[in-house]
């Protein structure tokens, strides 16, 4: 079913305020839209967030990650209803409204919460049944819209090299080689809020991409960052050492952890690449600087296999 935005967003402003005000009566009545994208529209009203999930979201399948977040409290942000509900013909999730990271005061991002937080899930045993996570699967996505949107462009290429070199289940088109351990599936800083708001523990969100996997790919786009010059290596080895503390298990205790990033870490480049791509020529731009260092770090990936970073 084709959505209407403007119609949605109205309809999703109208039920996350009735959904507060049930909550909490003297609401203050703070009303915002969070992000207005057509995979996600998310309105906050008071201490009430609504999400409108992307338009092909499987009900069954969401159902199952929602679930698994409201048995993972400490780990995972919980949800405020127990299932999605149709609005619009698209799947809504009610959640409480936490503080998010500050992408203005980089110096506080909290890697060593993220960490923490990544192994503990890493370590849980699954709570509910849950599909598999959809990391690679949305990788697949942006390699695709890359071939469909700018096919012609010179920084086209060496990304779908450097994509087309990683193994199937990298792609999205075989089973992933750890069936067994939970994992977040699209782990970044905008993942994590304080909850309860505004300064309670870190907690994560999002739980789209939930699901069983190689936990691995959870590391995977801060070791890209940091393996394409984009993270500090101080920030790296904060993330790294604070995961390891926790007993994570993506990567060895102690040694080099490149033989386990590797794969998920050049995946996670080839995607963040295609997208930074197919976003410049939908926009009409060039490539900035990030940008450039992404296809670069592809160009490098396709042609010889680069040193492993020290981790």
């Amino acid at each position: 079913m084709t959505t209407d935005a403007p119609a949605l967003l109205t309809a999703l402003t109208a039920r996350v305020r009735e959904t507060a005000h049930a909550r909490t009566p003297a609401c203050p009545c703070g009303a915002a839209t969070l992000a207005d994208r057509p995979d996600a529209t998310v309105v906050r009203h008071g201490g009430t967030v609504a999400k409108a999930h992307a338009a092909d979201a499987d009900q069954a399948e969401l159902s199952l990650r929602v679930t698994a977040a409201a048995r993972l409290p400490g780990v995972l942000l919980p949800p405020l209803t127990p299932a999605p509900v149709d609005l619009h013909g698209r799947l809504v999730t009610y959640w409480p409204y936490g503080t998010p990271v500050d992408p203005e005061d980089p110096d506080a991002a909290p890697w060593e919460a993220a960490a923490t937080l990544l192994a503990r899930l890493h370590r849980t045993p699954v709570p509910a049944p849950v599909p598999p996570m959809r990391g690679p699967a949305k990788a697949a996505l942006a390699a695709a819209r890359l071939r469909a949107t700018a096919p012609d462009h010179p920084a086209t290429a060496p990304v779908l090299a450097a994509w087309a070199a990683l193994p199937a289940w990298a792609r999205g088109e075989a089973a992933m080689p750890d069936p067994t351990t939970l994992c977040h599936g699209d782990l970044h800083l905008g993942q994590l809020i304080r909850h309860p708001a505004p300064d309670g523990p870190w907690l994560l969100i999002d739980v789209d991409d939930l699901g069983t996997g190689v936990p691995a790919w959870d590391l995977a786009r801060p070791a890209a960052w940091y393996a394409c010059g984009l993270l500090p290596p101080e920030e790296w080895h904060r993330f790294l050492t604070a995961y390891r503390a926790c007993g994570g298990p993506a990567v060895p205790a102690d040694g080099d952890p490149w033989p386990a990033l590797d794969v998920p870490a050049r995946a996670l480049t080839a995607q963040t690449a295609a997208r930074a791509v197919s976003k410049a020529v939908l926009e009409g731009r060039p490539l900035d600087e990030v940008e450039r260092s992404l296809v670069d770090a592809c160009a490098r990936m396709a042609s010889v296999r680069p040193a492993a970073p020290r981790g």
